[in-house]
């Protein structure tokens, strides 16, 4: 089966890019980063985050999310925000080889993008009272989601 895409843009903390980072190399997701980042790739605090797994990361860089989108013309792309009403736990919503886009920890996704694929927005409903969840934490939700759905769980491990 094809692995599942994350795809990072403009993230700003490097320990949430780290830990991203580390998370994609566990489930043998690809992690793509779009764009300007607000660290260095060498940053101590990212390298940190990643420990010593960053030789099992496929790492990919783009200048714009366009240049992504190019580069997989027929890639199934859903942005995660928490501006828009549909589910992330829909039934049936993944398949593998599907690219997970996460905004910047401070502005999330862009108000154009997200108007301009209303069908392929994406939402982690949030009961309790905070306005959303740390960036790495809703890419491992998210993530876990769609692997759930397509039968790719694997074996379960012990911390």
């Amino acid at each position: 089966m094809q692995p599942f895409n994350i795809v990072l843009i403009e993230p700003e903390i490097p320990p949430n890019t780290g830990n991203v980072a580390r998370l994609t190399a566990a489930t043998g997701a690809s992690l793509h980063l779009v764009g300007k980042l607000g660290f260095s790739i060498d940053d101590r605090y990212l390298k940190r985050a990643g420990l010593d797994y960053w030789d099992k990361v496929e790492l990919h860089r783009w200048e714009n999310l366009e240049q992504l989108q190019q580069r997989y013309p027929e890639g199934h792309f859903w942005y995660l925000s928490t501006k828009v009403a549909r589910n992330c736990y829909e039934p049936g919503l993944y398949q593998p080889g599907d690219f997970l886009v996460f905004g910047k920890e401070t502005a999330g996704l862009p108000a154009e993008l997200l108007a301009a694929n209303p069908g392929r927005c994406l939402t982690i409903p949030m009961p309790g009272k905070v306005r959303s969840l740390n960036l790495s934490n809703a890419v491992a939700v998210v993530l876990y989601e769609a692997l759930r759905q397509t039968g790719q769980t694997g074996e379960a491990r012990c911390l």
